[in-house]
């Protein structure tokens, strides 16, 4: 039995090699993966050159600097303000440029514990199935029931009026949207590597790990979890996209960044006053939105290539 398992999990490792190879081939070839993959390289690039771009001038980074003298119209680019500003002469550009980093701080923040908690989820329903799967199944049909930003908004409302102990008042707006976002989005996760648990649970080289006294565990590292990456990267490079226009929609609703921060979607809430004026300001929305556009745009176009190449459904075509 031992050498059986030996021989099914080199062949398996051998599959999972020459995938790769196949993979990376087809990464390159995509004109879809190398546009999404160029436009994530060049916010890295800007997220990286921050604090040369624009110099941090205040003990906070992420808080735009505040002007000497409080004017509540917007100016137009100039030299000293390559982007404009805002209402009370907030510098656009330097909120875009530290709003990169932010970008990527919530991407990393809320992508990764949902990714996470929704695999563990995800791997225990399938894995063990009974009563336990009823249990976390129903669980998580009761949080997709609900619309996933009116949910996200009455928990952070929720939130940060929680008194907490000590000399803590509340928590900070920002994170409690981080929390809520998290606490909404794992139910995707934990469907999806669920029912990638089930398929692959009724592979041969499965059951002869089980034969041969394989544990539960072992069999989940060294054998499941591997053969539900490639769906795991493909929705999570989506999402990198899709949290960064949540989180945006929270700010402009005001339940976001607060005011002042290095936010997107800040930026165009305090911008809000003069989008009815047309093109009159058009800076104080078209950086900021340019700015969201492009960086959900090349999450998405990346994901869409991974999912073309890496779903055994699109990619032998």
């Amino acid at each position: 039995m031992k050498s059986t398992e030996k021989e099914l999990t080199k062949g398996a490792f051998q599959v999972r090699l020459k995938e790769l190879k196949f993979t990376l081939k087809k990464i390159r070839e995509s004109p879809l993966s190398m546009a999404g993959l160029s436009l994530v390289i060049l916010f890295l690039a800007i997220a990286a050159l921050a604090p040369v771009l624009a110099p941090p001038k205040m003990y906070d980074p992420f808080m735009i600097p505040i002007p000497k003298q409080y004017v509540r119209e917007p100016a137009p680019p100039s030299w000293e303000n390559p982007f404009g500003t805002t209402t009370w002469q907030t510098d656009i550009y330097y909120g875009c440029i530290w709003g990169t980093i932010h970008a990527f701080r919530l991407g990393i923040f809320i992508v990764i514990p949902i990714v996470l908690i929704g695999v563990v989820i995800g791997l225990i329903s399938g894995y063990y199935g009974g009563i336990i799967d009823e249990i976390l199944m129903r669980i998580t049909d009761i949080i997709l029931a609900f619309p996933s930003l009116i949910l996200i908004m009455a928990l952070i409302v929720a939130f940060v009026t929680v008194e907490l102990p000590i000399t803590f008042t509340g928590i900070k707006r920002l994170d409690a949207a981080i929390i809520a976002i998290i606490l909404v989005g794992w139910p995707g996760y934990a469907r999806l590597v669920r029912s990638e648990v089930l398929r692959v649970k009724a592979e041969d080289y499965i059951e002869a790990a089980k034969a041969s006294g394989s544990s539960d565990l072992r069999i989940i590292v060294k054998h499941i979890i591997p053969n539900t990456i490639y769906s795991l990267i493909i929705v999570a490079s989506l999402d990198f996209g899709t949290i960064i226009l949540t989180a945006a929609a929270l700010s402009f609703l005001g339940l976001g960044a607060p005011l002042g921060y290095a936010d997107w979607g800040q930026l165009i809430y305090t911008a809000m006053d003069w989008i009815s004026r047309g093109f009159k300001y058009w800076w104080t929305y078209t950086f900021p939105g340019l700015f969201i556009t492009l960086y959900a745009l090349g999450w998405n176009l990346l994901g869409d290539a991974f999912r073309d190449i890496l779903d055994p459904l699109y990619r032998r075509r």
